[in-house]
């Protein structure tokens, strides 16, 4: 939500006028001298839209106020081209509403233009967050990276690597939703003070890796690319078990963590739905992206969110920090998940995270069953996954 500054409004006062932590407000607006306000200045407010509200007959700014339990100097700010002395039946004005309910709907699929929508919608309630597209997919989508907090700690978390678990995006990009409304509404998550894990550590979301593949198996083939993929589908315009990128490529085995070997065991020997790692490691563009994303920054940690299996894998080839296993039984017990240390697996994102940069790295079989797995399963899911989401935040 945008006002407009006066003479003597400081943002101490905003943040206490609003009840949104000051050091939000601060971060919502970096291009700000926060000592020196200037007159006539546009604030952005975290946490708040502004809402028109017609006039009606004996209205007052104290009787709309008092109506709808509002400092009348929060909507006075909103309305300065209005004549706080007598207000004219029918005009519009503005009131300012806080949010405090998610914005996201887990009653259908997020498809990447489902998740865009979701991304500028936090854009624009919460400015301190930022969003950088860190690459694009092979058929140009973006793949977006979320930024929350400023701590020395950095965590890495991403979801749909592969196409038919899409709902991994709707389970973090919720996760995310009730982080943000947390820091905002100065409410507790999962009994944390969400604003301390804010300050102490910086946290990076890819909400969607594999934005083709996902499309893919919501909505169906470009027109453009329909015969290669159903070829190589098997002939088949079913495509609710794919998982590979919209090249038939498995994103999660294109990492160079033992990739000959994976290459050498896996069954597919060409693009296929699922499994296949490519002709050599880091061919696709969102694998490159991922890469070069961990590469340029010093992530204390990686979490992977797939399906399925309600267990999750923290080691590889011992190439895991003894902190894993500290970080891995604190998972185990706060979401019920079993914790499987060593797989028979190679050349995944998890994999190449630990061999590479030798710090912990966790990925996670949410939910249990086929996938994709039903939205029924969704409430269970994130509840298992919140608290995993926040242990990793502040372990």
């Amino acid at each position: 939500m945008e006002i407009i500054v006066r003479s003597g409004d400081t943002l101490s006062y905003l943040s206490n006028l609003y009840m949104v932590p000051l050091e939000l407000i601060i971060d919502s607006n970096p291009d700000v001298d926060p000592i020196h306000l200037k007159v006539s200045e546009k604030i952005l407010l975290p946490g708040f839209i502004s809402v028109p509200y017609t006039i009606k007959k004996d209205d007052t700014f104290w009787k709309i106020a008092h109506s709808k339990n509002i400092d009348v100097d929060a909507i006075l700010l909103l309305n300065q081209n209005l004549d706080s002395k007598k207000l004219i039946l029918g005009e519009t004005m503005y009131l300012p509403e806080r949010i405090t309910k998610p914005n996201i709907s887990a009653k259908a699929g997020c498809d990447y233009k489902s998740l865009v929508k979701i991304i500028n919608h936090f854009q624009k309630v919460y400015p301190f967050i930022k969003v950088t597209v860190i690459g694009n997919s092979v058929l140009g989508n973006s793949i977006h990276e979320i930024r929350i907090g400023k701590g020395a700690k950095k965590v890495h978390m991403n979801a749909s690597f592969h196409a038919n678990e899409w709902i991994t995006t709707l389970v973090l990009m919720n996760l995310v939703n009730q982080y943000l409304l947390s820091l905002t509404n100065g409410s507790l998550m999962g009994g944390r003070n969400t604003l301390e894990l804010y300050q102490n550590v910086e946290l990076s979301i890819v909400p969607m890796v594999n934005p083709d593949g996902v499309d893919l198996v919501l909505n169906g083939p470009p027109i453009s690319l329909r015969d290669e993929v159903i070829s190589i589908n098997e002939g088949t315009d079913d495509f609710i078990h794919w998982k590979a990128n919209i090249r038939g490529i498995d994103l999660n085995n294109q990492f160079p963590a033992n990739w000959d070997i994976y290459k050498q065991n896996k069954r597919p020997k060409s693009p296929a739905p699922r499994d296949y790692p490519g002709d050599l490691p880091l061919t696709e563009p969102e694998a490159i992206a991922m890469a070069d994303l961990a590469k340029n920054n010093p992530f204390n940690r990686v979490l992977a969110f797939h399906t399925q299996g309600e267990e999750f894998y923290w080691g590889y080839e011992g190439f895991e920090p003894a902190e894993s296993e500290t970080i891995a039984k604190e998972f185990e017990k706060v979401s019920g998940y079993e914790a499987i240390r060593y797989v028979n697996s190679h050349a995944g994102y998890k994999d190449w995270f630990i061999q590479e940069f030798k710090q912990p790295g966790f990925t996670l079989e949410l939910g249990k069953g086929i996938n994709p797995l039903p939205l029924s399963q969704f409430p269970k899911i994130l509840k298992r996954a919140e608290a995993i989401f926040l242990a990793a935040l502040y372990l």
